[in-house]
């Protein structure tokens, strides 16, 4: 053997192990928050610890939950490795009950949707974007990509009444997509319960008295997760937004829906979107223009009870929510297939920051 042979075997024994140490560095990263419904259900973590594929332990934010279903609306150390499962033992103080639950996730699924990189802006994009792209092209071309999509961020946790638990993935700015709903089991061993009513003082430092008084001042007599669990129920829709304005473009739409879960959707997807299961949106934004100074995004409220009440009657496979907006963009009117829905509220805001891939030059 050569010494020119020597050294090319060489060299590519020492990129092997070079990349191979690379793989092993890169090992992700992820945020985790603990929500509830509401302020009236907060629930306190007492022992946590989030299952990963690298075998690293991680955990969820120090104190209680808060913010909203589906968001703590609060940022956290970042966790290493990637989830797979979650054992947690928490304290639901309006219940006055001790809770532990123990489950894996679906680990074909978990792998799918951590390597998943979902649409958060097409501003400056030179083609359209996709829903979702994979990881693996997102980190070639890292620095471009970054600008237009999002990989897998958050890990979200919603603790509703008598145990109920729901987890959501959120990709950044693009949204977020429900991985399950679990059920917690509630501890009936007085002497455990006993230890976990001492590491919950020592945790959190109240002082003598203070457990009792949490007790009596945020006790909720018959708290269910019957709304939150209705919450979830889905139906096959998509929507249509139309115009009496010849200048008309369909930029973009924003979904926020009852069930925690959210999605951001650019041009062309908007144009012909998809019929697939969806929860019941809680608010939709839509963004259109008709001109370079003719910028507007509308906010539609919607009532769950109503709206549920259409889609369940309908009976269809092929829901459509026709959106549509008069010629001076003052109005609008909402149709479930063909009957015109009932919403909360709708408001139209005029010259809108947002700009899109397709919007008008300025």
């Amino acid at each position: 053997m050569d010494k020119i042979t020597t050294a090319l075997i060489l060299l590519v024994i020492t990129l092997n192990v070079s990349c191979q140490m690379k793989q092993k560095q890169a090992i992700p990263e992820f945020n985790t928050e603990i929500s509830h419904p509401n302020n009236k259900y907060p629930v306190t973590p007492i022992h946590d610890y989030i299952k990963t594929i690298e075998g690293i332990s991680a955990g969820l934010p120090y104190g209680s939950s808060s913010g909203s279903w589906g968001s703590s609306g609060k940022s956290w150390t970042e966790q290493k490795g990637t989830p797979i499962g979650f054992e947690i033992t928490y304290y639901s103080i309006y219940e006055s009950k001790y809770y532990e639950i123990n489950e894996n996730f679906d680990m074909t699924y978990i792998k799918e949707m951590t390597s998943r990189c979902y649409a958060w802006s097409d501003r400056y994009s030179e083609t359209s974007l996709k829903e979702f792209i994979y990881r693996d092209t997102f980190n070639k071309d890292f620095q471009t990509l970054r600008d237009f999509y999002a990989p897998f961020s958050t890990l979200v946790f919603g603790f509703a009444p008598q145990g109920m638990v729901v987890v959501w993935m959120r990709y950044g700015g693009a949204g977020s997509i429900e991985l399950g709903r679990f059920q917690a089991k509630e501890i009936a061993d007085q002497g455990r319960i006993k230890k976990l009513k001492q590491d919950y003082i020592a945790t959190y430092r109240l002082e003598e008295g203070r457990y009792e008084e949490e007790q009596r001042e945020t006790y909720v007599a018959d708290a269910s997760p019957l709304l939150w669990d209705n919450y979830r129920i889905k139906y096959n829709w998509n929507y249509k937004v139309t115009s009496d304005n010849n200048n008309f473009r369909f930029l973009g739409v924003y979904n926020v829906f009852f069930n925690g879960e959210s999605e951001d959707l650019f041009r062309p997807i908007v144009l012909n979107a998809a019929i697939k299961k969806r929860a019941i949106p809680e608010m939709t934004t839509i963004y259109w223009e008709t001109g370079p100074n003719n910028r507007y995004e509308a906010k539609l409220f919607f009532n769950w009870e109503k709206t549920n009440k259409l889609l369940k009657e309908s009976g269809e496979d092929n829901n459509s929510f026709k959106i549509h907006i008069d010629r001076d963009n003052n109005k609008i009117e909402i149709k479930l297939n063909n009957t015109v829905i009932d919403i909360d509220s709708v408001r139209i805001y005029s010259n809108s920051s947002m700009r899109f891939r397709d919007s008008y030059e300025d």
